[in-house]
C-alpha cells in the first residue's frame, strides 16, 4: 500500500507535468533552469517560481477567455500587485482547501464570526475577503458579518461604531465568537477602543484570527504585543488567538496550530520558546532553502520559504516566497521578509 508521502509525490509530479505543458511563463522559467518532467523525479526538485513572476506575467494555465476571477496581492501603494487567475472550478478547489484545513482548528458550524475586513463583493480581488466569505457561509450563523469598509482612497478601514455594535451583541451569545482580520484591522480597532476605554467580555471559548500585514496603514506591533491587546480587549485567552500565513498566489493557508489537540500534534504549536510554528495542510509541503547554496536547510536554520501547494491546480504548485523562515520539524517559524523584498500585505508577519 502506498503511503501519504508517495501519494503527494505522485500527484505533485503529475501536476508539474500538466503545468509545464499548459502554463507558458512557467515552462519558459523551467527551460531556463534546464528542468522539466524528463529530469525531475521527486517533488522537492520541482522548480519553484518566485512570487514576483505573478506581477510581471500571466502565470496561469487558463486562456484569457476562461479567467473569470483574479486575486491581487495587497502590497503598499505604488507596488505592482501579483495576479492569480481563477474560474469557477479553481475557486471550488480554493474553497474546499480553505474549509477543510480551517475546520481542523475551529468548529465552524453555527459559529458567529465578526470579520474586520470589507465584504467580499466590495473587494472582488481580495483572496482574504473571499476566504472569510467562505468561512461565514459555511458557519450558517445569521449573526456572522463583515464590519469593514473601503475608504475614499480604496484602503480598508473598520468603522468603530459598527464594530462596537457587533461586539456588544456578540457578548450576549451563548456560543464562542470568532473575530477575524488583518493585523492593521485589529490595531485600528484596538486603538479606538482604548481611546474610548471600552472592553468586551466575549463568551468563554471565543477566539481571534489575525493574518498579519500592516502595509504602513497602522503602527506595527510585535506579535506578542498585538495578541496581548486582543486578549485584554475581548477577554480572549491568548492560546485562542490564531495566526495565519497566506498569500494571493497560493490556494492553501498555514496556521500556527494553536487550537489543535496538542497531544496529537506535539510539535505544532511552538518550538518550546514561545515562537509560533506554522503548518500547511497535508496537500501542501514546504521547503526552507539556503539562498547561498540552494539546498534545504537543517532543522533550526533560516532560509527562504518555498511552498508546494497541490490546490494550485491551474497556476503553479511550486512557489518561492520572499519570506524568511526557520525550519521547525514539520513546520516553520516566520522570521520576516528577505532583504530587498517588497512588503507583502496579509502575509507580512510581525514576530
Amino acid at each position: 500500500m502506498r503511503g501519504a508521502k508517495d501519494d503527494f509525490e505522485e500527484l505533485a509530479l503529475e501536476l508539474f507535468r500538466l503545468q509545464y505543458e499548459s502554463n507558458q511563463p512557467y515552462r519558459n522559467y523551467c527551460i531556463a533552469l534546464g528542468r522539466g518532467p524528463a529530469n525531475v523525479g521527486r517533488w522537492p526538485e520541482i522548480p519553484a517560481i518566485p512570487t514576483a513572476a505573478f506581477q510581471d506575467f500571466d502565470v496561469t494555465c487558463f486562456p484569457e477567455r476562461q479567467r473569470t476571477t483574479v486575486f491581487h496581492s495587497s502590497g503598499t501603494a505604488g507596488e505592482r500587485p501579483s495576479r492569480h487567475f481563477h474560474n469557477a472550478e479553481s475557486l471550488d478547489i480554493y474553497g474546499a482547501s480553505v474549509l477543510s484545513w480551517f475546520q481542523k482548528h475551529v468548529a465552524l458550524l453555527q459559529t458567529q464570526m465578526i470579520f474586520l475586513t470589507p465584504a467580499a463583493h466590495t473587494v472582488p480581488h481580495s483572496s482574504l475577503a473571499h476566504m472569510f466569505d467562505a468561512l461565514g457561509r459555511r458557519s450558517g450563523n445569521p449573526g456572522s458579518g463583515f464590519v469593514g469598509r473601503i475608504d475614499s482612497s480604496g484602503g480598508w478601514l473598520v468603522p468603530v461604531d459598527s464594530a462596537i455594535h457587533a461586539l456588544s451583541e456578540a457578548q450576549t451569545a451563548t456560543q464562542p465568537v470568532g473575530i477575524l482580520g488583518t493585523a492593521f484591522n485589529f490595531v485600528h480597532l484596538l486603538e479606538a477602543l482604548g481611546q474610548r476605554q471600552i472592553r468586551f467580555t466575549l463568551p468563554t471559548g471565543s477566539w481571534a484570527l489575525e493574518t498579519g500585514g500592516y502595509k504602513g496603514r497602522s503602527r506595527a506591533l510585535l506579535k506578542t504585543d498585538l495578541h496581548a491587546l486582543i486578549s485584554s480587549s475581548f477577554a480572549i485567552s491568548p492560546d485562542r488567538i490564531i495566526s495565519e500565513y497566506g498569500m494571493c498566489e497560493l490556494s492553501s493557508q498555514a496556521y500556527d496550530m494553536t487550537l489543535l489537540n496538542v497531544s496529537q500534534h506535539s510539535d505544532a504549536t511552538d518550538d518550546g520558546k514561545g515562537s509560533r510554528v506554522f503548518r500547511f495542510p497535508p496537500w501542501a509541503r514546504t521547503q526552507i532553502i539556503s539562498p547561498e547554496t540552494g539546498r534545504a536547510v537543517a532543522d533550526g536554520e533560516v532560509g527562504l520559504l518555498r511552498v508546494f501547494d497541490l490546490a494550485n491546480v491551474y497556476s503553479v504548485m511550486a512557489i518561492e516566497t520572499q519570506d524568511l523562515a526557520v525550519r521547525r520539524s514539520r513546520g516553520f517559524e516566520l522570521v520576516g521578509r528577505a532583504a530587498g523584498a517588497e512588503r507583502r500585505g496579509c502575509s507580512l508577519m510581525a514576530v
